[in-house]
């Protein structure tokens, strides 16, 4: 990989995978209402590192700052959606790209009514897989609240190693979290497409 592709992050507004059961698209401004309706939810949003959104203001601020982050390169945020009718059901991205170590970190979302079905992590191998292959990335790591059992066990079935642990480090809606810090290296991953 030459300097210039290492510190030049392409347009994502293209980019669209496809698994057994998703197809994850960039989000469109017509998923707002279904946005609110995840975000607003005090289960998804539980170890979130914001409150519940309260209004589809939320929903549109949230599309905007996407489209921009897309356009110029600084994340890759995708929504899940059932292909048969293109709803938004969550959302995975990778963002804070450190061009020059070539690493990112990963966060994702997905409505309860969908949870302990293996949505996401068939999500995130999708995701990863472009991650790795197409954007050259060595590492991928992920923040999460301890408390949240279930993504760290995602996590871990993908192959992330716990490496750190950082108390109170976040301060959401007036509640003192601790952060479990994961990582995955390239050479590490099992999932790799062939």
């Amino acid at each position: 990989m030459t300097t210039e592709q290492a510190t030049t992050m392409p347009d994502f507004t293209q980019v669209s995978l496809d698994t057994p059961r998703l197809r994850l698209r960039p989000l469109h401004f017509s998923d707002s209402l279904d946005m609110l309706d995840v975000y607003s939810d005090p289960l998804v949003m539980r170890y979130g590192s914001s409150p519940p959104w309260t209004s589809i203001s939320d929903a549109n601020t949230s599309l905007v700052r996407t489209d921009l982050g897309m356009r110029t390169g600084q994340f890759l945020r995708l929504a899940l959606t059932d292909p048969q009718h293109d709803q938004f059901i969550g959302d995975c991205c990778l963002f804070k790209f450190d061009h020059q170590c070539r690493h990112a970190e990963v966060g994702y979302s997905l409505a309860a009514r969908y949870w302990g079905r293996g949505y996401m992590q068939e999500a995130l191998i999708a995701l990863l897989n472009y991650g790795f292959d197409h954007l050259h990335l060595n590492r991928i790591e992920a923040d999460v609240d301890p408390r949240n059992t279930a993504s760290m066990a995602c996590l871990e079935r993908l192959g992330f190693v716990k490496e750190g642990y950082l108390r109170e480090r976040w301060i959401v809606d007036g509640v003192l979290s601790d952060t479990a810090l994961f990582g995955l290296l390239r050479r590490e991953w099992k999932y790799a497409t062939k």
